[in-house]
């Protein structure tokens, strides 16, 4: 086995340790939660597409809820596909390794698997005890379709918070689904933006450096930068920041713009979308906002580590840039976001709307 692959079994294993214990399966409450979650994504992805102007190009939504390590199966298949193109670059480049990599040639082979499995199990076993709702971007055609383009609930998940709240499960599921819908709309109603976010990680996976000595030059520049109270923290998007190179970072900043966006349409649509039809729709979204903020302890750091703290952030930013231009030009204004990939808010104008809109409204492409 090469060093630079990863062990994807052993990622599960230690997913599945990691992930706290859930007794969905056995659970007589499971029994009706697929059923009403199947009936209810269509439902809302009606909804979605009614308020958004957004209907699906791909056909009706696929409904699966899981339980947590059925989320993490569907993670590790998607990092897979994601992952290949890059773990065969660096396959063919271990020839050169840097000095680490010399030092540790011997056991590296063995090693390197397992440690890039105990990173990502890690990663999905913690995230899937948090995740209630994902939608499952369609990342590569010919690889399996079939095991792409879902919408997922983690069951466990939506019942535990259910329990803990006293949500009223119907109206708490069609929230739900309101939102995963609303980015499915966002990547199946727009023909060019899903084609344009894969670009996005694509620049990032072919700037990864090799070079575990220039990785460590990284390290010793961010302490400089730390000490001088220059350069990025963890605060500003987690790990995978901090170790950017300034190329990466460009692409980021990129990423950040869009995910804001479509985070922040994300929570709107819910809202207007199930408006009337979900009286606890006030309580749900007050409970989740400090559900997201109020971590402690190991939680709060591991959100910090993992750019969760800058992902909520996106949150407030994309309602509050919506709501900005809906002020200006109304939705006939923000729906111009959707033309063309240039139309698109750079994270700048993401916190300054006005940017935005002077931009679009003179014709300038980003």
């Amino acid at each position: 086995m090469s060093s630079m692959t990863v062990d994807w079994a052993l990622a599960r294993r230690i997913a599945d340790k990691v992930s706290a214990d859930d007794d969905f399966a056995g659970s007589y409450l499971a029994a009706s939660l697929e059923p009403d979650l199947l009936e209810l994504t269509s439902q809302a992805e009606e909804l979605v597409a009614a308020e958004t102007g957004l209907p699906s190009l791909a056909g009706p939504a696929r409904a699966k809820v899981t339980d947590r390590l059925g989320w993490v199966d569907a993670n590790l298949a998607s990092f897979d596909r994601l992952m290949r193109p890059l773990l065969g670059r660096l396959d063919e480049e271990e020839d050169e390794p840097g000095f680490v990599g010399k030092l540790f040639q011997p056991v590296s082979d063995a090693v390197g698997p397992k440690i890039a499995a105990a990173e990502v199990g890690a990663l999905l076993g913690w995230m899937s005890g948090r995740v209630i709702g994902q939608y499952d971007l369609l990342i590569v055609e010919d690889d399996r379709p079939e095991d792409q383009d879902w919408v997922y609930y983690v069951g466990p998940n939506v019942l535990n918070l259910e329990k803990k709240y006293g949500f009223p499960p119907r109206e708490f599921r069609l929230w739900i689904a309101l939102h995963e819908c609303t980015h499915r709309a966002q990547f199946t109603g727009v023909p060019w933006l899903r084609p344009y976010f894969l670009s996005l990680v694509e620049e990032l996976l072919d700037a990864v450096d090799p070079d575990t000595a220039a990785l460590l030059d990284k390290i010793k520049d961010i302490r400089t930068e730390r000490a001088n109270g220059t350069g990025p923290t963890l605060k500003d998007g987690g790990l995978s920041t901090l170790l950017a190179s300034p190329e990466q970072r460009k692409t980021l900043d990129k990423m950040t713009g869009l995910m804001s966006l479509l985070e922040g349409h994300g929570d709107i649509i819910m809202d207007r979308a199930g408006s009337g039809l979900i009286p606890s729709q006030p309580r749900f979204a007050r409970v989740m906002s400090q559900r997201r903020t109020n971590a402690s302890g190991p939680a709060k750091f591991m959100q910090r580590l993992l750019g969760f703290e800058a992902k909520l952030a996106q949150y407030e930013e994309g309602e509050t840039f919506i709501h900005a231009v809906e002020a200006a030009g109304g939705k006939e204004l923000f729906d111009q976001v959707w033309e063309r990939a240039e139309n698109l808010p750079t994270i700048d104008e993401i916190r300054s709307p006005e940017l935005w809109v002077d931009r679009v409204r003179a014709g300038v492409a980003a």
